[in-house]
């Protein structure tokens, strides 16, 4: 789905545009046909731009390996790895109306 080229630039626009990860994030879930492996590309390489997968599972507890199988496309994480991943890279759920 994503090469490593890609991931590594898609990091570094993150890191230097941290509204952009976010705009891309919520576009993503904001729409009705959102598909959880884009997500979970993205907030892998948000977690890219923000030290790596390693630091975050380290931060957040979580083991690595299992870390990265979660971040992939096939991956399919729990709601409590969900928010730590997010809770780690500063970030967090809510629940809004919808428009």
């Amino acid at each position: 789905m994503s090469s490593r080229a890609h991931d590594d630039a898609m990091a570094e626009l993150y890191r230097k545009d941290p509204a952009l990860a976010l705009q891309v994030l919520n576009d993503i879930l904001d729409d009705p046909q959102g598909d959880q492996a884009e997500l979970l590309v993205v907030l892998r390489q948000v977690a890219k731009a923000h030290g790596g997968v390693q630091a975050l599972a380290e931060k957040v507890q979580l083991n690595p390996t299992q870390l990265y199988r979660t971040l992939s496309p096939q991956g399919n994480p729990a709601l409590d790895s969900l928010l730590a991943i997010l809770h780690g890279l500063g970030l967090r759920l809510s629940i809004q109306p919808s428009r």
